[in-house]
């Protein structure tokens, strides 16, 4: 069965350096918000975003595939479901990297305005507790 890895993390956690190496096609989530607004925290059009990254792990599974690594925070339950399908299995990867750390990171980055968000996502994070394959990082 064909398998879509999720990454579940706080921004500036380290998810899209991991992705990175490991060889693998990947679906960014920023990636295309930023193809499409130039900004990629702009959710203005977060379904049509979600849509767009579902029918390209779709085309890559069709595409010979195996596994593909979907790079989202994922970070509540009804995000991480959103992407269960019958024609893939879900694994996770989930980094730890406390909140502080991230908040310190997009400071060093310049990436101030990611703060607010960085706190936000801290407070609306769920464990994956219903969940198998939990591999943390």
């Amino acid at each position: 069965m064909k398998t879509l890895i999720m990454t579940v993390g706080l921004p500036r956690s380290g998810k899209s350096t991991w992705t990175k190496t490991q060889g693998l096609p990947i679906v960014s989530l920023d990636s295309i918000r930023l193809a499409l607004h130039g900004d990629k925290r702009n959710q203005v059009m977060e379904p049509f975003i979600i849509l767009t990254a579902k029918v390209m792990i779709r085309a890559l599974f069709y595409a010979g595939h195996d596994t593909v690594i979907l790079d989202s925070t994922c970070l509540t339950k009804s995000r991480r479901k959103e992407w269960k399908s019958e024609l893939w299995l879900c694994k996770y990867i989930e980094f730890f990297t406390p909140k502080e750390e991230c908040i310190e990171r997009a400071v060093k980055n310049g990436q101030q305005d990611l703060i607010e968000v960085i706190e936000r996502l801290s407070n609306e994070r769920e464990p994956i507790t219903d969940l198998e394959n939990i591999q943390p990082y």
